[in-house]
């Protein structure tokens, strides 16, 4: 082998295919151009890969090393690390629909989207794991698409800002198996090869295809090769979703085999020869010679190019959203078919111009030394695989969450929250949680009360606090301290507005403060009563004749009299209801004293109430109330200027401001909430510590 010099480093790259392998070496020159030193293809001697899966590691390892030869031996040097790429039809997609509701009603912020983005692409990984029935295959995540969000179930096309108790999204999810990872990183591995970057063919294509100043429009990406066609969705610089359908070439092929009764391979030559010739000339199976035009090979297989044309076009517009992208690239050979590129347009309703099929004209700048090579649309993807080496993104990285190395698929928007979902954090344990609410009726009305929330999770990338959305990068250490469930709800009989007050009665004409009575699921409760979950409280604002005499230790005398009436012991005494009794004057004072300190509601005074009903005790009150918790600490923080103190928990987030803080959000003050942390932007679970100045207001 003759040794060679190039001017930079070589760049070997490996597009591992269903039916070939082709292997492209060469460098980048001047950072623009890409001079190709030499390309070889070889292809499978048996069905060792199916639909872009390995099946047989050793076979294709032997075909890759083959390749691997043929090439040194054209560069004149040993090839040992490689780019490869992962096909495009071996991608799972789901569609899903997430819903996130809030205890009360809440103005939406970008938080409350990224968390729902987050709880529909991890339902969307337990969907596609229930459809395969398998809890051993793990998935990469590469990409997903908001089709539409709904505020309080109506469809809105932007959910920031506006007040909800419950938003929704339905979004798609395309997932990579990691055996088919697994399987490409072990083939390459048996034939002498390390990986250097791994990709995704569908974005080798596009780094070939679809320029950079291109990538932010909503442009789709049609890979149409010989068993499948590849689709794939750009917007705002990155690919967002991913589909596939089981038609492409070699369904144009067969149509031709229907029509002519040709053996497939003369039929592909047919098929490949209306593009260059206006004749044909063939054989069919009984030896038979004819002579017919490429126009009508072409009539022939038009229902068949307009059937594969519908089938991705409904696709693109599946993916996209409900919506037709703006323009359409077709690459691969099987796109190179007369009226393909027309027909799919029409079907998206684009005009032509707008779905192109991109080869020559976009590798314009990729120089190849062999001179026998034609500047094709099927060399795309092969050396979108090289190029994608010196960009180093969409690929796959390592980062360490928890003492724990996992591999994440890199698209160039990780953040925390993609890193917490592939090692398997709780999207629960990463937000703060709140303890249990209490639901209750009180005179038949429904109430409830919130447990206190709990403290949000604390996030540390490489040592620094950061929030769950933060970007990560190659090799990052982050730490994941899941977020606490704040205390149960505890609400007693006494914290009631209903219970404040007391029931004034006139007896003999001295006014008489009584407490009012409450009835918790039908039976006597005191003011210490905790009430519980579906309680049933009901505060009756009367008092029957019976009570009030047992409180004052008289007894019934026919002469009593309610409002100058004579009464029973069963009727009922309301607000200001006047008795007269009966009594020498020195012994109504002493009993009236008596009544007055024993109806005082601070006091045990119902003795009709079983001991168990009485809750905790004053002392008991006193001692919660005045025992600190371990941990508890008072902060102080500057808001808009004025100094805040923050009181009565261990640590401090952002949200925790507006317990202590007048701010209204329950009325729309502008266009967006603005929130920072000493002159950063902040966000709602972003941490506080003592003298942070803080700015909280609306801009218009």
């Amino acid at each position: 082998m003759e040794y060679k010099r190039y001017p930079e480093h070589l760049v070997f790259g490996l597009d591992i295919g269903t039916r070939s392998v082709v292997g492209t070496v060469g460098y980048r020159e001047n950072n623009n151009n890409f001079v190709v030193v030499a390309q070889y293809m070889k292809e499978h001697e048996t069905r060792a890969m199916i639909d872009g899966q390995i099946h047989d590691i050793t076979k294709v390892a032997d075909v890759i090393r083959a390749v691997k030869i043929q090439l040194e031996q054209q560069v004149g040097r040993k090839l040992t690390d490689v780019c490869i790429a992962a096909a495009g039809r071996i991608l799972k997609t789901v569609a899903v629909k997430a819903d996130y509701e809030f205890p009360s009603e809440t103005v939406v912020n970008e938080e409350h989207i990224h968390s729902l983005d987050l709880i529909g692409v991890e339902k969307a990984y337990d969907t596609i794991r229930a459809e395969l029935e398998s809890d051993h295959i793990h998935y990469y995540c590469v990409g997903y698409s908001v089709i539409r969000y709904y505020l309080n179930d109506y469809t809105i096309l932007k959910l920031e800002g506006h007040k909800a108790n419950k938003i929704s999204t339905e979004l798609i999810a395309t997932f990579l198996p990691d055996e088919v990872v697994d399987g490409l990183y072990a083939a390459v591995e048996k034939a002498d090869l390390q990986v250097a970057n791994l990709t995704l063919e569908p974005i080798a294509a596009i780094n070939i295809a679809i320029p950079d100043k291109f990538r932010l429009l909503n442009i789709a990406l049609v890979d149409v090769g010989a068993g499948t066609s590849d689709i794939s969705i750009t917007k705002d610089g990155s690919i967002t979703a991913y589909g596939m359908i089981p038609y492409a070439g070699d369904e144009i092929t067969e149509a031709i085999v229907q029509k002519y009764l040709v053996v497939f391979n003369e039929a592909e030559a047919m098929k490949t020869a209306c593009l260059r010739k206006k004749n044909i000339t063939f054989k069919d199976i009984m030896g038979i010679k004819h002579k017919i035009t490429s126009q009508e090979v072409l009539e022939s297989i038009d229902d068949t190019i307009r059937k594969i044309t519908k089938s991705i076009a409904d696709k693109i517009i599946e993916l996209n959203g409900g919506k037709p992208v703006s323009a359409v690239f077709v690459v691969g050979g099987g796109g190179k078919i007369t009226g393909f590129a027309g027909s799919l347009a029409e079907y998206l309703g684009l005009s032509y111009e707008r779905v192109a099929l991109r080869g020559e004209e976009v590798l314009q700048e990729i120089t190849f030394l062999q001179e026998k090579i034609k500047k094709d649309p099927l060399l795309v993807t092969p050396i979108g695989i090289c190029l994608n080496f010196y960009d180093q993104k969409n690929n796959f990285i390592f980062v360490n969450v928890n003492g724990e190395r996992i591999k994440l698929y890199d698209n160039n928007k990780l953040t925390i929250v993609d890193a917490a979902l592939q090692v398997g954090f709780p999207n629960e344990k990463l937000f703060p949680r709140r303890g249990k609410t209490i639901h209750y009726t009180i005179n038949g009305t429904k109430r409830m009360v919130r447990g206190e929330l709990g403290e949000a999770s604390v996030v540390k990338r490489n040592g620094e606090v950061v929030g769950l959305s933060h970007p990560i990068e190659l090799n990052d250490r982050i730490e994941i301290i899941e977020s606490t469930k704040g205390s149960d709800a505890v609400y007693m009989v006494s914290q009631l507005p209903e219970y404040s007050g007391t029931i004034s009665i006139i007896f003999n004409g001295k006014t008489i403060q009584c407490p009012k009575f409450v009835l918790a699921n039908k039976k006597l409760v005191s003011g210490f009563y905790n009430i519980q979950d579906n309680d049933e409280i009901e505060i009756l604002n009367y008092y029957t004749l019976e009570q009030i005499l047992e409180f004052m230790d008289l007894e019934y005398k026919e002469t009593i009299l309610v409002n100058n009436m004579t009464a029973s012991l069963e009727d009922k005494i309301y607000e200001n209801f006047s008795i007269e009794y009966e009594l020498p004057e020195d012994a109504f004072e002493e009993e009236y004293a008596s009544s007055q300190e024993e109806m005082n509601p601070a006091a045990q005074c119902i003795k009709d109430i079983p001991a168990e009903s009485m809750g905790n005790s004053n002392n008991n009150i006193h001692n919660l109330q005045t025992e600190p918790s371990s941990g508890i600490r008072d902060m102080y923080i500057i808001v808009n200027g004025e100094s805040v103190k923050l009181s009565k928990k261990k640590n401090y987030i952002f949200v925790d401001i507006f317990d202590f803080y007048p701010f209204n959000l329950s009325t729309l003050g502008g266009s967006k909430l603005i929130t920072t942390i000493n002159g950063e932007p902040a966000e709602f679970t972003s941490p506080l510590k003592d003298g942070d100045v803080v700015e909280l207001y609306w801009k218009s």
